[in-house]
């Protein structure tokens, strides 16, 4: 692998090849693989490498679509909300680092949303009290919804539909 960790404040990956020079359909299936780890320094690298590759890929990350989704679907079906939280947070920048990333997603709805349909309603109630938390967007209802909405803005006409279907419960954020 082309990285290595840079310690300071906070770590980095010291890329020894320039980012755009990778070969996005080898590495980012792979990185993709890693957002499942619990140990560091492998969740860091994978993270972190994923966050890289999406920010510097744009046109270069459509054609691996199809082979992302079933690191996706795996690490959503870990049931780990660690986990499912940092795939969400994936997901979202996956769906922001190209114009056309949205609407490539809208088949593979049915591979990605059933996990979400379970978690939407998985908030935290705290009563009265504060959730300090909230600034780590770590609360999966919070983080599901945010990550519709993004499907459902950047995903087209049919997004909303095949939204709906696999979660039943989702209100729209464009059409209300």
């Amino acid at each position: 692998m082309p990285i290595q960790i840079e310690h300071g404040s906070p770590n980095k990956i010291l890329w020894k090849i320039e980012v755009k020079q990778l070969d996005y359909h080898h590495y980012l299936p792979i990185f993709m693989e890693g957002i499942r780890e619990k140990q560091d320094p492998y969740r860091f690298l994978a993270v972190q490498g994923v966050f890289d590759l999406l920010t510097h890929g744009q046109a270069k990350v459509l054609p691996v679509i199809p082979q992302l989704i079933i690191p996706i679907k795996m690490a959503l079906n870990t049931r780990d909300p660690d986990v499912i939280a940092t795939t969400l947070h994936v997901l979202q920048s996956l769906v922001l680092c190209s114009d056309t990333i949205g609407e490539a997603l809208v088949p593979y709805y049915r591979q990605i949303l059933p996990i979400m349909n379970l978690f939407k309603t998985n908030n935290k109630n705290q009563g009265d009290a504060i959730d300090y938390s909230q600034r780590k967007q770590t609360n999966l209802g919070d983080l599901i919804q945010q990550t519709l909405e993004l499907f459902e803005t950047h995903g087209g006409d049919d997004a909303f539909i095949n939204i709906k279907y696999m979660v039943p419960t989702y209100e729209s954020c464009v059409l209300n």
